[in-house]
């Protein structure tokens, strides 16, 4: 069967632009002579609505669109395409993800969701009716069987431990069905591309039938969605590969037998691009097309002023140094230097004069008392406010620039450096900040090489370090992707070489800053486990383990 595979850009909730980017993808299609479009997971609505799902405006008006499309298709060629069917008879939820087969001027089939998935940041079954039965549907000369999403997620023969009893893609290959479609909308994360790609083909070798496999491409708050579609035969050759973090529109044969190479690309690369997706989309679809930030001349704000010139164009990007008394020239240079290489516009904004004017407001009430983390943080709080004025005078969306290190132990101020609309690199261990900053030097220099070498420091004091607070940031990132990853205990991290006090006192840090954590700006998620809305723990409670 020769089809088209349309991996668009959806928004949640624009029920006419996704409309309207549908329609433009179904006419390619009908040019290109093939037998079907097909689109991923809720397009008509945009994945995920949410709560949304609760307004039976929305749920009705995501039905008028699915008449219109259906209204819209000839004979020749019909649409695969993802939306939110219902209403469902009661008991039970009152709509289900659904999948519509429309063609001739009408829908022909409707299909829903069986495996719905709550678990990290997804929460399905809040929402939706999970299907008690799925069978095939014929469609010209073919049984073809249509799954949503996680129903791929759960075949025996590939994953040691199963969420779930049924296996519907095999359900539907016993039923008869010849070619398997999946439309999905797949949050990605490092390495989900490699699972993706090696859990369908094995499908592919299992059922002996194509394997189609259409995702949705785009930020959509913290979640980056990352395309990547994929086609294989029934001898599980790869046959056709969407593009990673970019529209695509993929035509293709069921029955190709010329296979397409496999390319991997770093890591560094795929979160750079991740991050730039997710960073622009997120602006864009939000109503923003500026961003400011702070650069104070180490490498996390270079490597977010940098994404940011990327993924909105220099002209909407706005850097600003804040330098106190404690900032030294090197960093201020350094922060000139990344400005100027970037284009973007650069202000010199110094705290030292306010902050002089605060402590001797307080001076009174803190008679007695030394200097302690509450004069340093009154000096972040006041780039705060520096930050959001500018934030509020100009329009512009005001990025964070902590990283997920940081933010994982508290080394962050609220109401301070924590401002902002969007934290950019809250899910990237300073670690991957290096590496990251090393890659985009990788032809010439771009990030200053100093902003890379020298130690990190928050300059809120004299010749202050993070290391005078924090264990090196490679054990730190370690201890991190263990207990907060991995979700190991003390006594397993320790027996994995850690010194038992430096997994005490990160494991603590952890712990006690989760009031910290929700206070935060979202960021965008890169990882297989991020600090938000896929990690659910109290922030009152007194479980430490043992």
């Amino acid at each position: 069967m020769k089809l088209a595979l349309a991996q668009i850009n959806t928004t949640v909730g624009d029920l006419a632009g996704n409309e309207a980017r549908i329609r433009e993808a179904y006419a390619r299609g009908v040019a290109a002579g093939v037998a079907l479009v097909v689109f991923p997971e809720l397009t008509i609505t945009g994945y995920p609505p949410r709560d949304l799902l609760l307004k039976r405006s929305f749920v009705a008006e995501n039905l008028a669109v699915l008449e219109r499309l259906a209204a819209s298709t000839n004979s020749d060629t019909g649409m695969l395409v993802g939306f939110v069917s219902g209403p469902v008879n009661q008991p039970g939820r009152e709509v289900s993800n659904g999948v519509a087969l429309l063609r001739g001027g009408r829908v022909a089939a409707v299909r829903t969701k069986s495996l719905l998935p709550t678990y990290d940041v997804f929460d399905e079954d809040r929402y939706f009716e999970p299907a008690q039965e799925n069978t095939p549907v014929e469609f010209a000369g073919h049984k073809i069987g249509l799954t949503i999403c996680e129903d791929i997620w759960n075949d025996e023969d590939f994953w040691p431990e199963r969420r779930y009893r049924r296996n519907p893609p095999m359900e539907l290959a016993a039923a008869g069905a010849q070619i398997l479609f999946n439309i999905s909308a797949s949050p990605w994360h490092l390495s989900k591309e490699n699972t993706r790609h090696e859990m369908l083909r094995s499908l592919a070798l299992k059922a002996k039938r194509p394997v189609v496999f259409c995702n949705q491409v785009g930020g959509n708050d913290e979640l980056v969605f990352d395309g990547g579609s994929l086609v294989f035969n029934a001898a599980g050759e790869l046959v056709a590969r969407g593009r990673m973090f970019a529209e695509d529109f993929l035509v293709v044969d069921t029955e190709a037998t010329e296979p397409v190479p496999t390319v991997k690309a770093p890591d560094e690369e795929l979160v750079h691009d991740a991050l730039v997706l997710g960073l622009r989309d997120y602006l864009h679809k939000c109503g923003f097309r500026a961003a400011v930030l702070g650069l104070s001349g180490g490498i996390d704000s270079a490597l977010v002023g940098y994404l940011a010139a990327e993924a909105l164009g220099r002209e909407n990007v706005r850097g600003v140094a804040l330098p106190s008394q404690y900032s030294s020239p090197g960093s201020l240079a350094d922060a000139q230097a990344l400005a100027e290489r970037l284009g973007i516009q650069y202000d010199v904004m110094p705290i030292q004069p306010p902050f002089e004017a605060v402590k001797a407001q307080l001076a009174t009430v803190f008679a007695g008392r030394a200097e302690d983390t509450t004069e340093e943080n009154i000096q972040a709080r006041l780039r705060g406010v520096m930050l959001m004025a500018l934030s509020n005078k100009f329009g512009s969306l005001l990025l964070t620039t902590g990283n997920k290190s940081e933010l994982a132990v508290g080394y962050c101020t609220l109401y301070g450096d924590m401002c902002g609309g969007l934290a950019v690199i809250s899910d990237v261990p300073k670690t991957m900040v290096y590496r990251l900053a090393r890659w985009i030097n990788r032809e010439r220099e771009i990030i200053p090489a100093a902003s890379i070498t020298k130690a990190p420091s928050a300059e809120l004091r004299p010749n202050q370090t993070d290391q005078d607070s924090l264990p090196p940031y490679e054990v730190l990132d370690a201890i991190l992707d263990a207990y907060v990853v991995q979700l190991k205990s003390f006594a397993e991290i320790v027996a994995s070489g850690v010194t038992e006090a430096d997994a005490r006192r990160v494991i603590r840090l952890i712990d006690f800053n989760e009031y910290k954590r929700r206070q935060a700006a979202p960021g965008l998620k890169v990882t297989s486990k991020a600090f938000g809305v896929g990690r659910r723990i109290p922030i009152a409670q007194k479980y430490r383990g043992s």
